[in-house]
């Protein structure tokens, strides 16, 4: 049956993209919910990764037999290029499970036949492995930097370093690895120091990734 020259319904291709979405939707929550959240407590880049490994597999599968020209393909490019989330700058942890799932998506809406579900299921499997491997069997500690500007400008002498330490702590309730500092203004009697923690030692006291800063100067 068709409707204005278009099937109303292709039962093998119906079932496929059905077959297809059910493994993408799987492989992708396993890995952004019991990978991912599960060390980052983040629950908005969790909202954001299976929205966007969605579209962007219903995209590749729904356009994978249309022509496209070379105009429209640059655009589609130019779309994810644009993602940027200038709200704040992205940790390059959540950039790399951002590309993890773009790229399960892409795998599981462009295989064609040639690829057989077993190498699917199995290509699937090894990338959820791998992720598992690194972020639990090899205990990889993710280290994050927060730039502050600092006015105690007294206690950036090297005699100090211990009570500096001690009063960053206090101030950001956050416990820090190492700390280093950084460019030093005697107008201002600011300094620009780089704190250095483990999230998974401090997530609680996160809100976001955003520097503690009291203005907006880049160095």
């Amino acid at each position: 049956m068709e409707i204005f020259n278009i099937d109303l319904i292709d039962v093998d291709d119906f079932f496929e993209l059905l077959l297809r979405f059910a493994l993408n939707f799987i492989v992708v929550f396993i890995a952004v919910r019991f990978l991912y959240y599960r060390v980052r407590q983040r629950r908005d880049y969790l909202f954001t990764y299976i929205l966007i490994s969605t579209v962007v597999f219903l995209l590749c599968f729904l356009l994978e037999n249309v022509k496209l020209e070379l105009g429209f393909a640059l655009g589609l490019f130019a779309i994810f290029g644009i993602i940027r989330y200038r709200t704040r700058q992205i940790p390059i942890k959540e950039m790399t499970y951002l590309f993890l799932v773009i790229g399960i998506s892409v795998i599981n809406a462009l295989s064609n036949k040639k690829i057989s579900y077993a190498e699917l299921f199995i290509t699937n499997a090894l990338l959820l492995a791998v992720t598992y491997g690194l972020e639990k069997m090899m205990m990889l500690r993710h280290e994050s930097r927060k730039a502050i500007n600092y006015e105690k400008i007294e206690l950036v002498k090297p005699e100090n370093r211990s009570e500096m330490h001690e009063d960053l702590e206090e101030r950001t309730g956050l416990k820090i690895n190492r700390f280093e500092v950084g460019k030093i203004d005697f107008l201002r009697d600011t300094a620009r120091v780089n704190i250095y923690y483990y999230e998974d030692e401090n997530y609680e006291n996160l809100a976001d990734d955003d520097d503690i800063t009291d203005d907006d100067d880049e160095d």
